[in-house]
């Protein structure tokens, strides 16, 4: 229900000032009427922000989003923006593991805002070119991908192998996700060819950083093992998967020894 609180008129902000939606940057006519420092274009963005991430992190949005007094201390100003800076970094984590979490869940419509919040932060702190943007672009590449949405998906993973091509220090782990992720969406477009050279670069990647039998691997070959399934190619597709459920045995095995 729209009340005149959490309403707000574009003509009415001072003049330079633009405030966008959270999740689509589209100019807002709603605001928050908890934290008032987070804006919507309309009822449907609000709702799905609130339930996807903004009702477990909206009074700690206050502090980072409120105009800073003027501290005359170089010493205060330099406490309180590592402060400022630690307690974004949180965010960033903490709105990460709640979308990753919707991911596992299946429940891709509220993955969506809290990966969104985390990219905020990320371009903040680093800017637009950091490698830092990749996780969340492949979280909103794979919530998309889960919703249908293969365009979006296409445009959120093309960012993140972007923001890859330019980085020299892009960790292994992320350049594994980030192929696989390619991967995925051209098995649901049908391009087993592509997909299959962006799996063995996921491999690649998986084995450099974690090892040839880990099991960190093994979703790559499980993938590969689909396609081959898909195409009739069933002995293929039958050593492959051999390969998955002997990696995840060790596994077991390892934790059970430990146990």
């Amino acid at each position: 229900m729209t009340t005149s609180r959490d309403t707000v008129y574009p003509l009415a902000f001072p003049k330079g000032v633009k405030y966008l939606c959270e999740l689509c940057q589209k100019p807002a006519t709603k605001i928050c009427e908890r934290c008032r420092v987070t804006y919507y274009c309309d009822n449907e963005h609000q709702h799905t922000d609130w339930y996807g991430i903004h009702e477990k992190i909206c009074q700690s949005l206050i502090p980072l989003r409120i105009p800073l007094p003027f501290l005359p201390s170089e010493e205060e100003r330099k406490k309180r923006d590592d402060d400022l800076r630690i307690k974004k970094l949180q965010l960033i984590e903490y709105t990460r593991s709640i979308s990753q979490r919707y991911l596992f869940e299946g429940d891709y419509q509220r993955a969506i805002p809290g990966a969104m919040t985390s990219l905020k932060f990320v371009i903040e702190l680093f800017g637009i070119k950091s490698v830092d943007l990749v996780p969340s672009y492949l979280i909103l590449g794979e919530a998309s991908q889960g919703l249908g949405n293969l365009s979006q998906a296409q445009e959120y993973l093309s960012q993140a192998e972007w923001t890859v091509i330019k980085s020299s220090d892009c960790p292994l782990p992320i350049l594994s996700k980030l192929y696989r992720n390619i991967a995925m969406l051209q098995i649901a477009k049908g391009d087993f060819d592509q997909a299959l050279r962006n799996l063995a670069n996921d491999i690649y990647y998986a084995s450099e950083e974690f090892g040839t039998e880990n099991f960190q691997v093994s979703g790559g070959y499980f993938l590969i093992a689909n396609i081959f399934f898909r195409q009739g190619k069933m002995d293929i597709a039958d050593s492959l998967y051999r390969q998955v459920v002997n990696m995840w045995h060790s596994l077991d095995s390892s934790s059970r020894k430990k146990d």
